[in-house]
């Protein structure tokens, strides 16, 4: 089969499109023919070794879509049945996405009941369950004033996408620290945008709700932007730093405010299907921002580094 295989981290070019040989079943592994799957930042870290537990060579990939090719659970995962994978340690401790076939643990593997197309379907997995567990965790009412810390990211555009069809009328404002994205954010449903300067948000503005996807970086920083009563969702980690230092939680949170945080490793193949309706019946507008190819992901890779970056970046095979 065709894969990219990573031997060494390094740059986008240390990713090499090459065969291997096909993996076969083994007991309690299913084979995954993979139609399509999204691009992420965690594996751009691990693609420049900043995952200290990932050994190479190593096929990246941490999420697909795609149809059962060969099973060992019959009655639950059939040749042919629809499948989504998540996380867990694909792409990781073992081989991932980045191929024509995927060998992956039978409960790491969710079969699911779409008539959503290859290309509509490859954009959601990691994207829009993130986004939709953060969007339950945060309780919106339709009332509500977002904020979306980072929302140029997948995520980002996942969740207004996500909150716009499921709360008409609610207001949601974006961050970005590049102002010339700020277009891009309101032709996607933002209502306003606010830049993000140094980790600080230049506004007085105050929010009922916050999706914080820059992470510990600007956590102390958004808090100072909920109202009384508030709620942050803590869900990604874009701003490259894992903790909170020094943190205070009298003092640092807003007055009376909740911190939550929402995993997506946290699968439900239950909540999965149930986000499934949500976009078909909800009309969710998903689409990403580039499809590449299998042997392009060097340039997928390059361009989710770049300051160009926006959205969802999937591979179709």
């Amino acid at each position: 089969m065709k894969t990219v295989v990573i031997n060494e981290p390094g740059g986008p070019e240390k990713l090499i499109y090459q065969d291997v040989p096909t993996p076969t079943t083994k007991p309690g592994w299913s084979l995954v023919k993979v139609k399509g799957f999204g691009v992420n930042h965690s594996e751009i870290f691990t693609r420049k070794g900043l995952s200290p537990d990932v050994k190479f060579p190593r096929i990246l990939g941490i999420e697909c879509v795609g149809v059962i090719a060969d099973t060992t659970d019959p009655q639950r995962l059939p040749v042919g049945q629809k499948v989504v994978s998540i996380m867990g340690e694909m792409g990781r401790a073992f081989d991932g996405s980045y191929a024509e076939y995927t060998l992956l643990p039978n409960d790491q593997i969710y079969p699911v009941t779409t008539n959503l197309d290859w290309t509509t379907l490859a954009t959601v997995p990691e994207t829009y369950y993130t986004a939709y567990g953060s969007l339950k965790n945060l309780r919106l009412q339709p009332s509500d004033r977002v904020l979306v810390r980072g929302a140029t990211s997948g995520v980002g555009v996942a969740f207004v996408n996500l909150a716009k069809a499921c709360y008409p009328g609610i207001q949601v404002t974006g961050t970005t620290r590049n102002l010339a994205k700020q277009d891009l954010l309101l032709d996607q449903g933002f209502d306003d945008v606010i830049e993000d300067r140094d980790g600080k948000l230049q506004t007085d503005q105050q929010f009922t709700k916050a999706l914080e996807l820059i992470g510990p970086a600007t956590t102390k920083d958004t808090f100072k932007h909920i109202v009384e009563g508030g709620i942050v969702c803590s869900t990604g980690q874009l701003g490259n730093q894992w903790y909170l230092p020094e943190f205070d939680p009298i003092m640092d949170l807003a007055p009376s405010a909740y911190l939550t945080s929402f995993y997506s490793g946290n699968v439900d193949n239950e909540k999965l299907n149930d986000m499934l309706k949500v976009i078909e019946g909800k009309h969710v507008p998903v689409k990403p921002t580039k499809i590449f190819a299998l042997d392009e992901l060097p340039q997928a890779h390059a361009f989710l580094e770049s300051k160009k970056s926006f959205g969802k970046v999937i591979v179709l095979n």
